[in-house]
């Protein structure tokens, strides 16, 4: 059986109910949270006001890696995903195993710097001197119980989560847009466009913008899990290319957007103290706006990217069990609820020492170093896959754009680009947890053989 075809008679697939409309929404979902939300300052922090230049970079970095996960679901439309492809090209399964823990571990820093954010200046501006470590534990334990009990997702569900996110987003840039030209309310207000031009002081311009792009690069991941729609999206070969590339340009206008505005009104000291960068950018723009509303709509944002997180790291984990190559004590299913509760505790519990031990910035600079270091292989996959052929016609970039994004990937998962050994020290412990479990599974079992496949469902 050709296991590349988009179906088959013994297993007929999955019912194709995207079109490219709902595929649209799922990839500007996706990409769309926390980051936006909760890390604007922090990117603000690092590279001063020029706060618009490290999303530009970031959306170029995303979009090169996007041409070859087009190429990858093109080719392999009845399953997507970093583990599946890196294991078509290498059929190592020690690096098949990295890349889905690390992937893994994504999804867990990512969730726990949404508990951060929940927790921060939002919640604070609803419930003044509110305590944010337990708040943030409380957040996760919730999202655990959420987890074990069972969640049911659906493509339209995430229609109505996307126009939430959206109203929160386009509040800022009406109201901020309308102050820049001069028509705020406050009196107080002096936008200030010249802040777009500066860098931090106590660095080069240079090593600003790589060292905030390392940041701000998270907020453009979240488009390669729509290649998990594959099979159930109506001729993906043709609906993929256009919607992952719009939905791409769609996320990095607003953000650019957003970035001008929000530098332009708020000082660079204040936004770099602040967990809550658009809240500050609204009171600014427009005080009659009530806070409590724009900080419940941020808050579901955030809300919204942790579940998503902790369902598929907890996912992700019961895969590997299940495919014996951790523990199969991972694999483990609630007999009444039937979820993975071993993997939910598990993922969760790490969740937890993450957001006791770091703060936000780390955890989201940790999740862009993760994926960014994941999405470097899978460039360099594309180009070894070159040498394997399928019957069906399929999207193809040009070979210098996977050349390019597996360079720029690597250079701002390096060093070179500024990022702090602390990062290096967190991401290594995470995929150290996973390499213990490995070769304790590895000398109990006498070996490893899975279906790469799987773990990316």
């Amino acid at each position: 059986m050709n296991d590349d075809a988009p179906g088959g008679a013994q297993n007929p697939g999955l019912k194709k109910v995207m079109g490219p409309k709902l595929l649209l929404f799922f990839v500007v979902g996706d990409i769309l949270g926390t980051t936006i939300y909760s890390l604007t300052g922090k990117v603000a922090g690092k590279v001063g006001g020029a706060l618009w230049i490290p999303f530009l970079v970031a959306f170029l970095v995303a979009f090169l890696t996007a041409f070859s996960y087009l190429e990858l679901v093109g080719k392999y439309p009845k399953a997507g995903g970093a583990p599946l492809y890196v294991h078509r090209a290498f059929g190592v399964h020690f690096v098949t195993f990295l890349i889905a823990f690390a992937v893994m571990c994504s999804g867990i820093t990512s969730a726990s710097s949404a508990a951060q954010a929940f927790s921060g200046d939002y919640l604070e501006a609803i419930v003044p001197g509110v305590p944010a470590w337990p708040v943030a534990i409380g957040f996760l334990l919730i999202l655990a119980g959420i987890n074990l009990r069972g969640v049911g997702e659906s493509v339209k569900m995430n229609v109505v989560l996307t126009c939430v996110e959206l109203t929160g987003l386009l509040i800022v840039i009406v109201f901020g847009a309308f102050a820049v030209f001069g028509g705020s309310s406050n009196p107080d207000l002096v936008p200030d466009p010249s802040r777009l031009t500066q860098f931090n002081a106590d660095t080069s311009p240079l090593l600003a913008i790589t060292s905030a792009t390392a940041l701000a690069f998270f907020a453009m991941v979240g488009f390669e899990d729509s290649v998990n729609m594959a099979e159930e999206t109506k001729n993906p070969a043709k609906n993929f290319p256009r919607a992952l590339l719009m939905g791409l340009s769609i996320t990095a206008a607003i953000y650019l957007v957003i970035a001008l505005i929000t530098s332009t009104l708020v000082p660079t000291a204040e936004l770099a103290e602040s967990d809550g960068p658009l809240l500050l950018v609204v009171q600014a723009a427009a005080p009659w706006f009530p806070p409590i509303l724009f900080s419940a709509i941020a808050l579901f944002a955030v809300t919204n990217t942790a579940l998503i997180n902790m369902l598929m790291a907890s996912r992700l984990v019961y895969g590997m069990a299940q495919e014996k190559i951790i523990p199969k004590q991972f694999g483990a299913v609630h007999r009444t609820r039937q979820t993975p509760w071993v993997s939910i505790l598990f993922t969760s519990i790490i969740a937890m020492v993450l957001v006791s031990l770091l703060d936000i910035s780390d955890l989201g600079s940790t999740t862009s170093l993760l994926l960014l270091a994941v999405f470097a292989v899978v460039n360099v996959a594309v180009l070894v896959l070159r040498k394997h052929k399928v019957e069906h016609e399929h999207f193809q970039a040009p070979t210098w754009v996977p050349v390019l994004g597996a360079l720029s990937c690597a250079f701002f998962a390096s060093p070179l680009s500024g990022r702090p050994v602390d990062e290096y020290l967190i991401a290594g412990a995470l995929l150290g947890i996973g390499v213990i479990f490995w070769v304790i599974n590895y000398f109990v079992t006498g070996g490893t053989r899975f279906d790469a496949a799987k773990l990316s469902k």
